[in-house]
């Protein structure tokens, strides 16, 4: 048998998102600029996927542009903002970000801006005292993850939000939700956020497809250039495809999957520590933190040497992020953690979904058990 457990890369496309495609491939192609019945029948069609997201998010009121995914939607939220600047500012970025935030600090500094980075601590979320002490600088935006796309670590966004409102009200935060979306709550409008960024083909929708929630009048300039669509801020002629298969994966999604997701979470760990003693959790305890993901150590053996030897049985897993996992080396999350490097060499990142079987669970903990028993006999001492 097969059991895909990298959903944190990309989620097989949901039954109503395939059933979608298909009719929208035969009659749902017009460009939704268009003055005609057709064309104007998808623009309200894309409306409605606006308003879906915006429930989801609890950001009623605010924004929503469609971008590429969520690494456009994080670059349009952090250069975009910053555009608008009239001075060189400050940006603080988490240490324990994807590229597609990080990434953004270079231009941010051709740009004339100083960017600085948010220490983490061993548990992968940022370290809130010397946040604290950053933020006493007025920052002119903040950035940070809702959901660690490596660990699963849960950033404390309503600390952080209510550190801004004391310390300094006027700056900006963006999150990315890429990982968060759905799958944990997040309260726009409550925590008093700017921009939020997330991604269809993580939530079993299409790759090519993601979305920035604003809030309203939230100042940000657009980075694509063209003929104004997306109010301006997102030129180029909307994926409607993947814009509305978005919008049925996020009306498909069900609350139990999030406890479902979890329970087989924490079996696939209590099976992995019952067969491996040596085993160790990299980030928050497994019944913490986000419902999909678990980040595991096996010492002594090297993460890719047991990623190829559980690829042999059919069982997908990843080394780290899938933006990166083909440079071979280690890890940027937990090295920013303070993690052994001995011990980050020797991780795997297990990443589920709502279409995650229990026997997959199952039988990923007995393989990988198995390998590891045979691998550390020869692995350096």
């Amino acid at each position: 048998m097969n059991a895909y457990l990298d959903n944190s890369a990309t989620t097989p496309p949901g039954e109503a998102v395939a059933a979608l495609t298909r009719e929208l491939l035969e009659s749902g192609w017009y460009n939704p600029s268009a003055l005609y019945r057709p064309a104007m029948e998808i623009q309200k069609k894309m409306e409605l996927v606006r308003t879906a997201c915006l429930k989801a998010a609890g950001a009623e009121g605010g924004r929503v542009v469609f971008t590429s995914g969520g690494t456009e939607s994080d670059n349009l939220a952090l250069l975009g903002h910053m555009k608008t600047q009239r001075t060189p500012g400050l940006v603080l970025i988490s240490s324990v970000e994807h590229p597609a935030v990080s990434a953004c600090a270079e231009a941010l500094e051709q740009m004339g801006h100083r960017v600085m980075e948010i220490p983490a601590g061993p548990d992968g979320t940022a370290d809130l005292g010397k946040l604290a002490e950053m933020m006493k600088e007025k920052p002119s935006l903040i950035s940070v993850m809702q959901v660690n796309n490596e660990t699963g670590a849960a950033e404390p966004l309503e600390e952080i939000a209510g550190m801004r409102n004391r310390l300094c009200p006027d700056t900006a935060i963006h999150v990315d939700g890429v990982q968060g979306f759905l799958r944990m709550p997040v309260h726009f409008r409550k925590l008093g956020i700017q921009s939020y960024a997330l991604s269809a083909h993580k939530i079993h929708g299409l790759k090519g497809t993601g979305a920035l929630i604003l809030a309203d009048r939230y100042p940000i300039r657009p980075i694509l250039y063209g003929g104004g669509q997306e109010g301006n801020l997102r030129s180029g002629t909307e994926n409607t495809l993947g814009i509305l298969a978005l919008g049925a994966a996020v009306e498909s999604w069900q609350e139990e999957d999030c406890a479902r997701m979890r329970r087989l979470k924490i079996r696939l760990w209590q099976q992995l520590k019952e067969r491996i003693p040596e085993a160790e959790v990299n980030g928050p305890d497994p019944e913490d933190g986000a419902p999909h993901i678990l980040n595991v150590a096996f010492r002594p053996v090297r993460s890719q040497t047991l990623l190829f030897a559980l690829e042999g049985d059919g069982i997908y897993v990843s080394a780290g992020s899938a933006c990166a996992s083909r440079k071979q080396k280690i890890s940027p999350v937990l090295k920013a953690m303070g993690m052994d490097p001995a011990r980050a060499d020797c991780s795997l990142r297990f990443s589920l979904s709502r279409e995650t079987r229990e026997e997959e669970i199952d039988y990923a903990a007995e393989r990988t058990a198995f390998h590891y028993e045979t691998l550390k006999k020869y692995t350096r001492r």
